[in-house]
């Protein structure tokens, strides 16, 4: 996402002016206001203090909750910042039903898998471009297929998918595969991934039925191994919603 010619981002000792931004999680803090962990294009995750925003006069408090793209200005010396600022961008993004809950699956993977402070600017737009696409309501399944490779591979975890490391070769789309999150695909007649999924994954082809469901099972093997058996709340939901709307 590129920002309007009048905003632009200056970092001090201690401000930075209208970052572009989203809100990935709040909470309420003390009487009025909120601690908010944004997730910002230039500066990675930072965590804002936002000050006196739950008053009943405050006209702030819409604007700071998730998917809204923003525009802040923070300052502070420690890690909690404060935030000074706070304009919506254009265009808008509105998450309904599935689409929602999927957002803040996203959300959750970017709190898990980065660090404060790590910017990846690249990332902040493929963030954007997987909220718009879910607000399409067309691809949700591609469309969190498509971040979770962006951000496993961004976060420096990125997998190895078209080479047989075993065997010193490239993926036979006619042999089936193992996957082994540290090495890849190896060669095997029981494997659960044919290699011309594989090579589909690697290319983002991912609109093939067959394609969306190895895709979606290699990348919870790769994100429980990274995560450690951590569980997702968000994922928990998703996967509650699609068994209820399952039943006949």
């Amino acid at each position: 996402m590129n920002a309007p010619c009048k905003v632009w981002a200056l970092m001090t000792e201690t401000a930075v002016l209208l970052q572009p931004s989203f809100i990935l999680q709040q909470r309420n803090y003390r009487e009025t206001s909120l601690i908010m962990d944004v997730f910002t294009r230039d500066f990675g995750r930072v965590p804002v203090l936002a000050k006196g925003v739950r008053k009943a006069k405050s006209r702030t408090a819409g604007l700071l909750q998730p998917f809204i793209p923003l525009h802040i200005s923070y300052f502070g010396k420690s890690e909690l910042k404060t935030l000074t600022v706070v304009e919506m961008a254009q265009p808008t993004i509105v998450l309904k039903g599935q689409a929602l809950y999927c957002g803040f699956y996203m959300n959750e993977l970017i709190s898990c898998f980065l660090h404060p402070y790590d910017a990846h600017p690249e990332l902040f737009s493929h963030y954007h471009t997987g909220l718009s696409r879910l607000a399409e309501g067309s691809a949700n399944e591609a469309a969190l297929r498509n971040f979770e490779l962006d951000l496993i591979d961004m976060a420096g975890y990125g997998l190895q998918l078209d080479y047989d490391a075993h065997r010193q070769k490239p993926v036979d789309p006619a042999k089936n595969y193992r996957f082994y999150v540290e090495q890849g695909p190896v060669e095997a007649t029981d494997g659960r991934f044919s290699g011309w999924v594989l090579q589909a994954i690697k290319a983002r082809a991912l609109t093939d039925r067959e394609v969306l469901r190895a895709a979606k099972s290699l990348m919870r093997t790769v994100i429980d191994e990274y995560l450690q058996g951590k569980p997702l709340k968000s994922r928990a939901v998703i996967n509650n919603i699609m068994a209820i709307q399952q039943k006949p």
